[in-house]
């Protein structure tokens, strides 16, 4: 159970997250009952293969997405700058304080994973710990704590585990068959029908996962806005890091680009990309929240 914070209440992040919960969740139980219903001999393999994944996927995605980052956890002595922003962050938000980690690499990012606050861990890269000053260091990583306070990151690795498990679902039905069935009609049908089956779940989890993730971006950055009285500091933090983003080499950000759902902005955005795929909000709409909320609190 996760305790309660004095981040601000999100009642429309809520309602998103179970509404996208419901439909990842039907949609999850037409896969597999297609699945099931074409390879009717394979369906304890079907049902055990599934079950196996979704506990490696929620159980270790915390420890797979800090290795595959590069992410490396720090003491307070090795990171007392990092540990103290966290630590009144912390202090604000009435949160227990996360595991920190530093990933070396020159993209100025940051990102939290863990499927729950007890297990979160909270990640700055070096290129944002050289380039942001202490006010927006702060807002950056109360944005952070933010998605660790609302569980987002757990509903995020629920959310993608469909996309994931169609693909691998998928290969797997297609090599037992060919395996088993040799080249009939039957395998014929088999290795039609699965990867489109495939292809359509692939697509409604992803947009519906984007949909989603964008909205929690807005509401992480509003949170952390109104806990630390500042979003002028996270605004200028974000500005800072966007415009940074075009000085890195694009051999690293392509090296980064598949984690940027985790990220607090996306390594690879740009005007080429369709919202409708984008897992963040656009600068412009994050930086309109952000002066509305500074207006408000201005009266």
């Amino acid at each position: 159970m996760a305790r309660a914070t004095r981040y601000v209440p999100d009642s429309g992040l809520t309602r998103r997250m179970v509404t996208t919960m419901f439909f990842i969740g039907l949609l999850y139980v037409v896969f597999m009952g297609v699945l099931i219903a074409l390879l009717k001999n394979a369906w304890p393999l079907i049902v055990l293969f599934a079950g196996g994944m979704f506990i490696v996927q929620f159980w270790f995605s915390d420890r797979i997405a800090a290795y595959s980052m590069g992410a490396r956890e720090v003491t307070p002595q090795q990171a007392p700058e990092l540990h103290g922003t966290i630590d009144r962050v912390c202090a604000l938000a009435d949160l227990p304080k996360p595991r920190v980690a530093i990933a070396d690499t020159d993209v100025p990012n940051a990102f939290a994973t863990g499927r729950s606050q007890d297990k979160a861990l909270v990640c700055a890269t070096t290129g944002l710990l050289r380039r942001l000053t202490p006010e927006e260091l702060e807002g950056v990583l109360a944005h952070e704590l933010s998605h660790v306070a609302h569980r987002d990151v757990a509903v995020m690795t629920f959310a993608s585990f469909l996309g994931v498990l169609a693909g691998a679902l998928t290969r797997m039905a297609l090599w037992g068959g060919l395996m088993r069935g040799g080249r009939n009609q039957n395998t014929a049908i088999l290795a039609l029908v699965i990867p489109l089956v495939s292809v359509v779940v692939y697509v409604i989890s992803f947009l519906l996962t984007r949909l989603l993730s964008r909205y929690r971006e807005l509401s992480a950055d509003r949170g952390a806005a109104l806990l630390t009285g500042k979003p002028s500091a996270l605004a200028s933090a974000l500005t800072k890091i966007t415009g940074q983003m075009a000085r890195i080499p694009t051999r690293d950000l392509r090296r980064a680009e598949p984690f940027n759902a985790f990220f607090f902005a996306p390594a690879l955005s740009g005007e080429s990309l369709s919202r409708l795929f984008s897992s963040h909000p656009t600068l412009d709409q994050r930086l309109a929240q952000l002066a509305d909320i500074s207006r408000h609190l201005s009266r």
